[in-house]
């Protein structure tokens, strides 16, 4: 038998004590991990800095569902961060439409970019708390969230409520009047300079298949949508209306009737009155370069905007009380997106590109077509509507659509066009918001005449 030997160099066993210490520390930790990932986010105003850290923790906890990215930067040089949230954030998925909100484009209207924060962490939360309703939204619909467009004005901002210290970016410039004008002849129209804040959010709109959206104000309570200008439009009873009011009243009113005052319409002593609490944009105010305006004729995304505060830059001690009127609205609004019908346009040898989808009593300004996936979105109200699908080489399809009423739904009705080749089917040709675009060779055409090409490509299909 062996001596026994102790080697001094040899750590020591831990005694039981010290190993359920140690286990202690440890589940001490995991707790502590899980308790900050699931905190609430605290109702105060997070400056630049604190938003950002915010994010990158929100999105390092939960990565399988968030993704974070800066879509450019201000003229400081701050970056404009877009949190994603769904079960795919981090691309496309085929018949999941996109959604965007937008936030403190004018940097002293601060209270929804603390909403927009807020309905991120409820959303987080609502997915690992296996809430049913959010894990069905965020299954069915990828919500992008851009909680400062106006980082530099934010900091310039004030704590006042209708000055105007902060509204413009470091260049003097308001956000608001700076996107292409719609309605102008871009032809004789000079190059305005547009802001890097402006550039990055058009970049950005250019880079998703967007369907619905909203940007938040301040300084008033009114669901307000397009259009914002005319330039010689006729109008209807004063308001500049799209050819989609009616979904637009829709949609102004889901919001305003689902806040807790907005609805009433009067609830500011320095504005307006407002009719259940909803506005078209130009029987308001008439403006030009808005970002409502922009986004349903170049993005072909329906987009309103919500002035959700009557004091631009409130008290923080009133930041949980605006939460909690504008949670249900924020998530109401966002379900919308599965109004009306969605597919895809289906040629010979696959998905159609920029095949031409046409409501036959809806003029759009700019025709709205399919993606790269071949896919189309459209919000209509429930109803019968004909649609009319065209593209090169195929004859134009006619279908009429019976849209359904989907009220508590989490999907548009799902319709895909079946396209017939055609060797006679003449080129067509229109105009896509003052640039030239067609689907083949040939010269632009006006929207009225455009229709009448339709009708008759129809007719010698028949």
């Amino acid at each position: 038998m062996f001596p026994s030997i102790t080697n001094p160099n040899l750590p020591k066993e831990d005694s039981p004590t010290e190993l359920r210490c140690q286990r202690g520390m440890f589940l001490l930790f995991f707790v502590l991990l899980f308790i900050t990932r699931d905190a609430a986010l605290d109702f105060r105003y997070h400056d630049n800095t604190a938003m950002k850290e915010y994010l990158l923790h929100i999105n390092t906890t939960s990565p399988e569902i968030t993704h974070l990215h800066s879509i450019g930067r201000s003229v400081r040089g701050q970056e404009l961060w877009v949190m994603i949230v769904g079960l795919n954030p981090r691309q496309h998925t085929l018949g999941i439409p996109e959604f965007n909100y937008v936030a403190n484009m004018h940097g002293n209207e601060v209270v929804g970019r603390e909403l927009l924060l807020q309905l991120i962490d409820f959303l987080v939360e609502g997915y690992h708390s296996n809430s049913s309703s959010v894990k069905r939204l965020l299954s069915s619909t990828r919500i992008h969230f851009l909680p400062s467009m106006n980082p530099d004005g934010f900091d310039d901002a004030d704590t006042q409520c209708l000055h105007n210290q902060g509204r413009y970016n470091h260049n003097g410039v308001d956000l608001n009047r700076n996107f292409p004008d719609v309605f102008s002849d871009h032809s004789r129209q000079p190059k305005q300079q547009r802001e890097p804040e402006v550039e990055a959010v058009m970049s950005w709109l250019r880079s998703e298949t967007f369907v619905l959206s909203a940007n938040l104000h301040g300084g008033a309570l009114v669901a307000s949508y397009p259009y914002d200008s005319n330039q010689g439009r006729v109008l209807v009873g004063g308001a500049s209306v799209t050819p989609d009011n009616d979904v637009f009243v829709h949609l102004a009113k889901v919001y305003a009737s689902s806040h807790s005052s907005m609805h009433h319409g009067n609830s500011c002593v320095h504005s307006n009155e407002f009719a259940d609490g909803i506005t078209n944009g130009y029987e308001w105010y008439p403006l030009s370069g808005g970002l409502q305006d922009y986004s349903y004729l170049h993005a072909q995304c329906l987009d309103i905007t919500l002035e959700v505060s009557c004091c631009k830059f409130p008290a923080e001690d009133q930041l949980k009380d605006f939460w909690t009127a504008n949670r249900p609205p924020l998530i109401a609004f966002i379900q919308q997106i599965h109004l009306g019908v969605k597919g895809r346009v289906l040629g010979s040898s696959g998905p159609l590109q920029g095949a031409l989808v046409v409501v036959s009593d809806r003029l759009n300004r700019c025709p709205f077509t399919t993606d790269h996936n071949g896919e189309y979105y459209r919000l209509l109200l429930p109803g019968n509507y004909t649609f009319m699908v065209s593209f090169p080489g195929y004859q134009v399809a006619q279908e009429m659509l019976s849209i359904p009423s989907n009220q508590n739904g989490f999907s548009a009705l799902n319709h895909d066009f079946l396209m017939k080749p055609s060797s006679t089917a003449p080129t067509m040709i229109y105009p896509l918001c003052g640039h030239a675009h067609q689907q083949g060779g040939g010269a632009t055409t006006s929207p009225a005449l455009f229709c009448i090409l339709l009708l008759t490509l129809l007719l010698l299909d028949l």
